[in-house]
């Protein structure tokens, strides 16, 4: 008999399912290839008392994944809010950034910003202005300290409730501070998770789901140091920028490509200081990257 579930653990080919039943099974693809995700929700049938074989997965929603010139690499699956965990201290990549919130838009993501350690007063100032365009533009930073947790954890609750989000930024950044913030206890079911998939106990090496609420989940993800979007195209990558995407149809050009075309509503935006330099320059960088 099949089962239901929904993969709340995924490492290599080794997927922990929570079943709709009740209970966890740890679970096997069928064949060589996996392109299973933390999030899934599968089929799944028994094949002994702890274990099991994921026969089918569901049509999904969204899926985040990440992807060069090599492979890609599946991050989370069905989620709707991608939560970038920045800090004041060690140094976050803007680049990062750019690319995750690009990764969101393109599946119809919100997208929410958190600046931890805020603690740390004298880096603030510095953090705050890096982050000042995409407050411009709309997205929500959050400011929090992580070690502070009853209060960090009220100031996040509100904007993951009724969101399957997932966590997602550079290592050291506190993001599992933070799900350990949110979720008392969280230490001793990771710690379980990490036992039966054979991986590492003191640092995230692989995607976990936990529950917040009936209508809430959070998705904790291993720390990144890079984020391809090889899969994209020029057009979605154009979309995915919020102040370029107003422009769409502006230019004298219908495929304009905002480089060196003539009456580029884009050049004339960037010229005016509405768009921001350094927005401009990763865009260019990504067309490029992606060809």
């Amino acid at each position: 008999m099949k089962l239901q579930g929904t993969i709340v653990a995924a490492h290599g080919r080794q997927y922990l399912v929570e079943l709709t039943e009740g209970g966890t099974l740890l679970c096997f693809p069928r064949g060589k290839k996996s392109d299973l995700a933390c999030g899934d929700h599968v089929s799944v049938l028994r094949s002994g008392d702890a274990s099991g074989v994921i026969d089918s997965v569901a049509p999904r929603d969204t899926l985040l994944y990440r992807s060069n010139e090599f492979k890609q690499k599946l991050i989370a699956a069905n989620v709707t809010q991608i939560v970038i965990v920045v800090a004041t201290e060690p140094s976050f990549s803007d680049e990062l950034i750019t690319r995750c919130i690009v990764a969101a838009e393109c599946q119809d993501m919100k997208a929410l910003i958190v600046l931890n350690k805020c603690d740390l007063t004298e880096r603030i100032e510095h953090a705050t202005t890096a982050l000042a365009p995409y407050e411009k533009l709309g997205y929500t930073v959050l400011r929090l300290c992580a070690h502070d947790n009853a209060n960090a954890a009220d100031a996040l609750r509100p904007h993951l409730a009724g969101h399957t989000s997932v966590l997602v930024g550079q290592s050291g950044m506190g993001k599992s501070t933070l799900t350990n913030a949110l979720i008392p206890g969280a230490n001793a079911p990771t710690r379980e998770i990490s036992e039966a998939l054979d991986s590492g106990k003191h640092t995230t090496t692989h995607a976990t789901l936990y529950r917040l609420d009936a209508n809430s989940t959070l998705i904790d993800s291993p720390g990144l140091q890079e984020f391809g979007l090889r899969h994209l195209t020029p057009d979605a990558i154009e979309h995915a920028f919020p102040e370029l995407r107003a422009l769409r149809g502006q230019c004298r050009f219908r495929n304009c490509r905002h480089d060196r075309e003539p009456d580029c509503a884009v050049h004339a935006a960037l010229k005016s200081g509405a768009i921001a330099k350094r927005r401009y320059a990763a865009f260019r960088s990504l067309c490029a990257e992606v060809g």
